[in-house]
């Protein structure tokens, strides 16, 4: 019983499933309806473009307004072969009589047509911009305070933190120096070192008799005076210098190497650090002096002036600093905003289709065998070579071919070497053969030519290339080795094997070798065999020292190839097998294919490039024989027409007709005609030694055996055109092998006598049949002979013919067809037929045609992917010119349709791609009336989608629709280029009704995308992106106002409460959409005020997603729009929201056609609503305390309650992770697992997740915009990513559009606390960094690189590298901001005496800078900003502000035991000149607070000063900053 639906089971009465879905549907509609949100129409483009031509052009940033002037054209690229010449014969298309033929001979000669888009690299996703690479070559390291916080702790810890205490102890030899002894006779005496650091930071190494230091020291070494440790190896081993100040040097010893050296590591870094002490002394002793120079003076006199008046050079330097300098100071060495992106970083190209190549030859596993020498253990002096080497006596020749033991077949065709020296070949043929010194041979006419290769070129090829497809170690060569017929094999072998007396074995063997090669030299012998595998393993790994088993002698019983497959599976256990052995030696050796190999030829004969013209060393590559699977099957790019054929047994045991029939030979011939006078044609190929074609060849003889078994292959190349007539004829013989020794001419002309003849037609129905088959054979051959094939005809014959042993199948044959022009499928071959018969005029019989398609279903998969380009472009032709009947376009698609999906189910879809792009080319039709590809195909598939019954066909045209919008948009490019219909304007381009045709198209494909979603997940989501491809090529061909129209469409089927899976189909459309090519032309960034006058005072673009701003800048408008709605909903729908606005923003910032700084402004203005719609959602990017510190203050606010409304340092918390928490947690203490694909989210935990209240997709409920709460607030990736773009987009304004206003400082706020909360640390120390890797380690793959099962240091190590960039760029482009911001607003700053709210949060965010680590880079610029903003603000109440809460700062990180501000002031400039600030506002002598801790000084002043200081920190306690 068949399987009942779920979907029925549920149905109160059975039959009514329809009716019930149809019901449910018309209520889904229903509530779309309702629930769509506003439609905005979208301008009609084309006529804005005519009516504003006048302004586009005068705009200097043109090129961001039109479409550039030739951007499509149709290329033709000239085939690439491998071949010096097509391998399509000259007259080959003249010659062809069948369709089929004819198309393929047109296919393989045809270049490819290619149309060509030229911005098509631009027109995907970032990852495919053709810039040379997103990410920088070399990236920044930028230091932070954690690194320096790592190297101290390094220090200490190797140098004793605890003072008092023992750094290093251990053995050394110290030298005893008096004015006495020389320097070559220093004593050196063994003692115990200790190296110590004293309480006051000094360091003193003690020496002692033993490792008891309770004793009396015997010497101390203070190293404050020591300068420089050295090695002096001559004066000893291992010893090492200490050099005093005082020119006075203490000599000491190690006893091994190692210790040495770690000695020497540790008083290098005790001198360093002595250094640098001594250097900061005298440093801080000068600055000291000059403060004290300055406070006498008693003059609160401007600080920039008394800085410019300075004699220290950075002062002076400082004071010389302007906005403009500080600018162009940050600009240095800057980095594109996103090149540290994590996705940029990862460039994941997963989902990025490959480059479509054009069809071309399979490349499988290729080696070369290269045939030296064969010899046996016989060997002498033969005819003139008596003065060379010894050669073997008589003649052989070698067959080489592959054998697949594991599939049980041959896999190769065979390979025919001739090794004989040329006194050997003499025995055959006759000195008079042999060809003279200029190749031809004697006494005959100027040789014939094959390809442009002379046939003495040809005839002992000794190297040829083979093939494998599926490479495993089973593989073997095999080596038939032959000799001309003498007798019976084991007769003819014992000579070598029962060699007592070599000479005179030689010389008998030579004569008895000389007499048959005279009488019987065309007749060949089975005589050894030999074997060796070819490959390791299955990767295809040559087995390069492979060697040739030894030669075994040939089994008369054992000749097939099914015998020698039997023995090579028993190759590996010789045990099993007692073969006997001939000895000899066979040196043919394996090599692979050097990549500049020359001088090679193929199959067919003709030559490969690179081939050099009479060059006698040539290779030829050996036919493989593919297996007979979908997956080794690749489209015919190259002419080939061969046909082997393998007679295989002749049983001839019972007949009685011949007397003699024992030494029996079999020729082969292939004749165009049965008539009595026909000769064969000369068509076969040759063996060495003879021509390169010959009329005919004989398979070995099997002495005295009436029942013989072949192993031959003859090789036929077939004509171009076949007929009724073409057939095989069989001829066999009796041999006579008797030796006559008197050599008398009666006895010459007996050797062969007719026993026989059989023949087998080479066409059946039209088609080459390759079948095993079993002929009978007659006695004589009379004309007319073909028409005796079945037994009906033979019966029916007038023929005087006589048949062998009465008709009996006699004769076993098969042959093997390697054909690019024939078919051997029955379906293709009666399409085709009939296809020529209508196109020659015959009369079209109803019906016949829809037979013939339909029964290409059934067609075979190999022939369809052989044929693939052949059957498509037939196929199309049928669909345009053969529309008689009106089912013939819906069948004719319903076989593309089947061919599509069958290549899709075997995986070979890129072959199809190629097919598009290479070889289809629209033909004009024939009929004047007929409809075009792209007009036809459309129609038709709006007739399979509104078809109710046929769901498989309906839902594989939408899995599969790709396909068929490339046929449509690739004929609809050709037709306007072939009929220069290209420089009509765009709304005549194509007519109304193929306008209503793509409208009903699409109207067809919205309810099986909005509605059937569910039921075929894989179908809905490939036909929406395969229609946004379609329309976004579209935008490039046709009226682009009325594609927005169709986009429109498309979107107004979503509703905002649709699932999670068509929230992501609708995201994933507009991101095709919007990576078009020419994206920014298209939505028109130009200003649309309509009255002069106002356009003149306010030059502003829209500024919120107005209904006017969403028609003027359609796609832009439409995508923030969208986006606007989907950050009020779950989490997976936002993520994939702010992925595509994100990765759009990330190719403009890199699309090498808009890098000018005003072209990157007038794109970054079209996305000025997304400042807004960041703002709308601004409680959503931070904690309570951070919006809570980042508050306006109301306008009426007070000069005190400015002064106290900075917000406090200590106020301060993080957004919404501690310091030391992981990414991606919340405050609740529940975290999130994102994987690497879009929209998967796993939350841990029950509770206070966000959404979690949601029962399911379909019941989700929708927040909206107004609402905010702790469960839709956006998580670190989402933050990050929306304050990207922000920062992008407000960088990249330009300083002509002032539209920063004042709310947007909020978002800097928050970015710069997101930035820098918790910056990883670069290096790997001990202790603090073991808390930071585990960090780094648990962080998101979001974040990170492309995450592995183990995260390495390396890989650690790089992420801090892009954490650490990223920040110092959001802080240069904050700070960029910021001073530009302060430039336009100068005026709105300084009202009310800068006692305003615009001026407290331009405080607020340099104050946000102090209070988050910054990198050095960053710290740089950013007091360089404060120092020009407070020389440009010349407000003595705004600096006492100031430096009140900066001083409040300084004493609660001091107190907390902050490192932050103590890093930041212990810098050699900065701390100069925020002392020098503090003795202004406190009247204090100059002091530097940190140097209470770190410096030593007695002087009086200085104490007073620190007294004072204390008083100040004591004050700040209270909070009190008086």
């Amino acid at each position: 019983m068949a399987e009942v639906r779920k979907f029925t089971k549920r149905l109160s009465k059975p039959g009514t499933a329809a009716e019930l879905r149809q019901s449910v549907s018309e209520a889904v509609r229903s509530s779309v309806v309702l629930e769509k949100t506003k439609v905005v129409e979208p301008l009609d483009y084309e006529n804005v473009i005519a009516q504003r031509k006048t302004q586009i052009y005068s705009d200097p940033l043109r090129d961001l307004l039109m479409f550039p002037m030739e951007d499509i054209s149709i290329s033709v690229i000239c085939r690439q072969r491998r071949t010096v010449q097509s391998t399509v014969p000259e007259d080959g298309e003249k010659r062809a009589q069948s369709l089929f033929v004819k198309e393929c001979i047109k296919t393989y000669s045809t270049d490819w047509h290619v149309v060509n888009y030229k911005y098509e690299d631009f027109s995907g996703d970032f990852r495919m911009l053709p810039c040379k690479s997103l990410r920088p070559e070399k990236i920044p390291n930028h230091v932070f305070e954690i690194d320096e916080d790592c190297e101290k702790d390094e220090d200490s810890s190797s140098l004793c933190s605890q003072k008092g205490g023992v750094i290093k102890q251990g053995w050394l030899h110290k030298a005893n120096v008096n004015s006495t002894i020389t320097v070559t006779m220093k004593v050196f005496k063994r003692r115990y070192f200790y190296l110590t650091q004293l309480p006051d930071g000094s360091y003193i190494l003690n020496s002692y008799k033993d490792e008891k230091n309770s004793k009396e020291s015997k010497g101390c070494i203070y190293l404050d005076a020591c300068i420089d440790v050295v090695q002096c190896p001559k004066m000893r081993r291992h010893a090492f210098e200490l050099k005093m100040l005082d020119k006075y040097s203490h000599y000491l010893a190690a006893e091994t190497e190692q210790e040495m050296e770690e000695w020497l590591i540790t008083l290098k870094k005790i001198i360093q650090i002595n250094t640098d002490s001594l250097v900061q002394e005298k440093k801080e002793t000068v600055e000291i002096s000059q403060d004290d120079e300055t406070s006498s003076q008693g003059k609160a006199e401007n600080i920039m002036a008394s800085l410019e008046r300075s004699m220290h050079p950075e002062l002076m330097k400082y004071g010389r600093e302007t906005e403009q300098l500080n600018k162009l100071s940050r600009g240095d060495g800057r980095q594109n905003l996103f090149s540290f992106d994590s996705d940029v970083q990862r460039l994941d190209f997963s989902g990025i289709e490959p480059d479509i190549k054009p069809f071309e030859e399979k490349c499988n596993k290729r080696f070369l065998v290269n045939c030296h020498d064969l010899m046996f253990n016989i060997l002498g002096q033969v005819g003139d070579n008596a003065k060379g080497p010894p050669t073997n006596v008589e003649p052989f020749f070698i067959n080489l071919a592959l054998f697949d033991v594991k599939n049980n077949c041959k896999i190769s065709a065979d390979f025919h070497v001739d090794l004989n020296p040329p006194s050997v070949r003499e025995m055959l043929w006759g000195p008079s053969s042999q060809p003279a010194t200029d190749g031809t041979p004697r006494g005959s006419s100027p040789e014939s030519f094959i390809h442009g290769i002379a046939e003495s070129q040809l005839r002992y090829i000794k190297q040829g290339i083979f093939s494998v497809t599926n490479p495993h170690p089973e593989i073997f060569l095999v080596a038939r080795i032959e000799k001309v017929l003498q007798g019976n094999i084991t007769h003819c072998a014992e000579p070598y094997i029962k060699n007592s007396d070599p000479a005179k074995t030689a010389q008998k063997v030579h004569r008895t070798a000389k007499q048959v090669c005279s009488r019987l030299g065309q007749y060949r012998m089975p005589f050894a065999w030999a074997a060796r595998p070819i490959f390791k393993d299955i990767q295809g790994s040559l087995d390069l020292d492979g060697r040739f088993s030894p030669l075994y002698k040939q089994d008369s019983s054992k000749l097939s190839n099914e015998d020698i497959l039997k023995l090579l599976s028993e190759y590996k256990k010789p045990e099993k097998t007692k073969l006997q052995i001939i000895p000899g030696q066979l040196n043919i050796t394996v090599e692979c294919v050097p990549v500049d190999f020359s001088n090679c030829i193929t199959s067919s004969y003709v030559p490969l490039k690179p081939f050099e013209k009479n060059c006698q060393n040539i290779t030829v590559e050996v036919e493989e024989f593919v297996p007979e699977m979908t997956k080794y099957c690749y489209p015919f790019t190259i002419y080939k027409n061969h046909l082997y054929v393998y007679p295989l047994q002749l049983k001839y045991d019972s007949q009685k007709t011949f007397a003699k029939a024992r030494n029996i030979a079999v020729c082969v011939e292939f004749r165009d005609s049965d008539e009595s006078d026909a000769s064969a044609l000369k068509c076969i190929y040759g063996k060495p030694a003879g021509s390169v074609f010959t009329t005919n060849a004989y398979a070995v003889v099997s002495h005295h055996n009436q029942n013989p078994e072949f192993y031959d292959e003859i090789k036929i190349e077939l004509p171009i055109h076949l007929h009724q007539k073409h057939h095989l004829l069989f001829t066999f013989y009796h041999v006579s092998c008797e030796i006559n020794t008197k050599g008398t001419t009666k006895k010459q002309d007996t050797v062969e006598t007719p026993v026989g003849f059989a023949w087998v037609p080479l066409l059946k129905d039209g088609r080459i049949i390759t079948l095993e088959q079993q002929l009978p054979v007659s006695a004589n051959l009379p004309p007319g002979y073909l028409n005796l094939n079945d037994a009906e005809s033979r019966r029916q014959s007038n023929v005087d013919i006589k048949w062998v042993d009465g008709a009996k199948p006699l004769l076993k044959i098969k042959s093997h067809l390697e054909s690019t022009i024939y078919t051997q499928d029955l379906h293709v071959h009666k399409f085709f037929q009939h296809c020529q018969l209508i196109q020659a005029g015959s009369k079209e019989v109803p019906g016949e045609l829809i037979k013939y398609l339909k029964c290409l279903h059934a067609m075979e998969i190999q022939v369809m992917i052989q044929f693939l380009p052949v059957i498509l472009m037939q196929l199309f032709q049928v669909l345009t010119n053969m529309t008689h009947e009106d089912d013939v376009p819906f069948n004719c698609t319903m076989v593309l349709l089947h061919i599509v999906s069958k290549c899709h189910e075997e995986g070979l879809d890129n072959y199809l791609r190629s097919f598009i792009k290479y070889s289809f080319r629209p033909e004009k039709p024939s009929a004047p009336q007929a409809q075009l590809i792209h007009e036809t195909l459309a129609t038709t598939m709006i007739a399979i989608l509104k078809q109710s019954a046929d769901f498989l066909a309906i839902n594989k045209l939408l899995k599969y629709s790709w396909f068929f919008f490339e046929i449509i948009a690739k004929s609809m490019a050709t037709y306007l280029l072939e009929e220069n219909k290209i420089k009509l304007p765009r709304g005549q381009r194509f007519s109304e009704a193929y306008h209503h045709v793509l409208h009903s198209l699409l109207l067809a494909i919205i309810p099986h995308v909005t509605i059937r979603y569910a039921e075929i997940p894989e179908e809905s989501r490939n036909v929406n992106y395969s229609l946004a491809s379609f329309l976004k090529r579209c935008l490039t061909l046709m009226d682009r106002g009325f594609v927005f129209n169709l986009i429109n469409d498309y979107i107004s089927g979503f509703s905002p409460k649709d699932p999670k899976v068509l929230a992501e189909y609708k995201f994933e459309f507009l991101q095709t959409i919007c990576n078009h090519e020419h994206y920014i032309p298209l939505n028109l960034p130009m200003a649309f005020a309509k009255p002069k006058l106002q356009r003149v005072q306010d030059s502003n673009l829209e500024y919120s997603l107005s209904d006017e701003y969403c028609k003027h800048h359609f796609l832009v408008g439409l995508l923030l729009r969208e986006t606007s709605i989907a950050l009020q909903d779950n989490y997976e729908i936002r993520y994939t929201a702010i992925s595509v606005i994100k990765n759009l923003l990330i190719k403009h910032a890199f699309d090498t056609r808009y890098q000018h700084k005003n072209q990157q402004a007038k794109i970054a203005q079209l996305y000025l609503p997304f400042v807004g719609l960041l703002l709308e959602n601004i409680q959503r990017l931070a904690g309570r305390d951070t919006l809570y510190s980042c508050a306006a203050l109301p306008n009426s606010a007070s000069r005190d309650e400015f002064a106290c409304g900075f917000t406090s340092p200590s106020s301060r918390g993080s957004l919404s992770t501690d310091r030391d928490t992981a990414y991606g947690s919340f405050q609740n203490g529940h975290g999130i697992k994102r994987e690497d694909s879009r929209g998967s989210l796993i939350p841990e935990g029950a509770t206070g997740f966000p959404d979690q209240g949601s029962t399911g997709e379909n019941t989700r409920q929708s927040s909206t915009r107004s609402s905010v709460s702790q469960y839709n607030r956006l998580d670190q990736y989402e933050i990050r990513s929306l304050l990207m773009c922000y920062l992008y987009i407000v960088k990249m304004i330009s300083e002509g559009h002032r539209h920063i206003t004042n709310r947007t400082l909020k978002t800097l706020t928050i970015e710069l606390d997101r930035k820098s909360q918790t910056m990883p640390a670069l290096r790997n120390r001990s202790g603090i960094m073991q808390a930071r890797l585990q960090h780094l380690s648990s962080l998101e793959s979001s974040f990170t690189l492309n995450h592995s099962s183990s995260t390495t240091e390396a890989d650690i190590f790089h992420q801090a590298l892009l954490e650490g960039n990223t920040a110092t760029e959001v802080s240069l482009t904050v700070l960029d901001t910021i001073s530009f911001f302060t430039q336009c607003f100068k005026s709105q700053l300084l009202n009310n005496d800068v006692h305003n709210p615009l001026m407290k949060k331009v405080f607020d965010i340099h104050l946000a800078f102090l209070n988050n680590g910054q990198s050095e880079v960053s710290l740089k610029h950013v007091f360089a900003s404060l120092r020009a903003f407070i020389s440009k603000v010349r407000n003595k109440s705004l600096w006492l502000n100031f430096f009140v809460i900066l001083c409040l700062m300084i004493l609660k990180q001091l107190r907390e035991r902050d490192s932050k501000i103590i890093h930041l002031l212990n810098s050699d400039w900065m701390c100069n000149y925020w002392c020098q600030i503090l003795c202004q506002r406190y009247s204090l002598r100059a002091y530097c607070p940190v140097e209470e801790s770190t410096h030593r000084c007695t002087s009086t002043n200085t104490i007073r000063t620190k007294e004072a200081y204390r008083e100040l920190r004591a004050n700040g306690r209270t909070g009190n900053p008086n």
